[in-house]
């Protein structure tokens, strides 16, 4: 296994100051540089060492980044509204890209960061070499409300929240409630991602957990169906919404392989 070397860092993107890691495999080739896209509450170390370990197997550098009102990046001003996903993907992530020398990247992005790699990928087809999601949501279902549900009475009612301020600490009350909040507004019931899908042209594996309290595999199928030949969708069986550590193992296999087909 390749040794690697990891950098904590901080970039800008649309004035605000990010929290970034890249991480570098010892003898690391030319290929492209994957780029890891949190979740709706998601931070850096909440990838564990997945990043480490798919960079390892494959050769290739990675580069993770705090969106804005996560982890240590800037905190968030105001609420979020429903086109926060859009503009993260064609605003944000477009400049975190030019700022790290990033040129046609895999995207690997979980829940609200796979819904991101999804954005891009349809807004700079040319732009990404492969995009791999976990759990990505292309429109809001029932489910996905009830679990959000559950999770704000955890929030208020548990220890959810001294969890979650590991890991974001001042930022903690405004990430979640920017999450939970807009995803529960009634301005984001009609939100609906399907009809920009076609526009996406590189290969694309889509993961997610049969068990996913946030989303059926109509999640799924719909991406896949949108996205057409280059799209392959994967139901993980024992498997809830985070793939990459509920199903560790099979998830690597999954991109490994997939990844390894992309380059060939």
């Amino acid at each position: 296994m390749r040794a690697i070397h990891s950098e904590d860092f901080q970039l800008t993107a649309l004035g605000h100051r990010l929290q970034a890691r890249r991480l570098t495999p010892e003898k690391a080739g030319q290929g492209p540089v994957m780029v890891f896209l949190h979740e709706g509450l998601g931070s850096i170390p909440q990838w564990r060492d997945f990043p480490a370990q798919l960079c390892q197997t494959t050769g290739l550098r990675g580069l993770l980044y705090e969106r804005w009102g996560f982890g240590g990046s800037d905190p968030l001003e105001g609420s979020r509204t429903p086109a926060y996903l859009h503009q993260e993907a064609q605003q944000s992530l477009p400049q975190v890209l030019e700022q790290c020398g990033i040129h046609r990247p895999i995207l690997v992005g979980h829940s609200d960061g796979g819904t991101i790699a999804l954005l891009y990928a349809a807004a700079y087809p040319q732009r990404v070499t492969a995009i791999v999601t976990e759990a990505a949501h292309v429109f809001v279902e029932e489910l996905t409300l009830a679990g959000i549900r559950e999770a704000v009475q955890a929030y208020e009612a548990t220890a959810l929240a001294d969890k979650l301020a590991r890991y974001h600490g001042s930022n903690t009350d405004s990430m979640f409630r920017g999450w939970s909040d807009t995803w529960l507004s009634p301005a984001f019931r009609d939100w609906n991602i399907v009809a920009q899908l076609p526009r996406i042209v590189c290969p694309s594996l889509i993961l997610q957990g049969e068990d996913d309290q946030y989303g059926t595999p109509a999640q799924v199928a719909a991406i896949v169906e949108a996205i057409g030949q280059p799209a392959r969708g994967v139901l993980i069986p024992g498997c809830a919404h985070v793939p990459h550590h509920q199903a560790r193992e099979r998830v690597l296999e999954e991109m490994v392989d997939f990844i390894a087909g992309v380059l060939d």
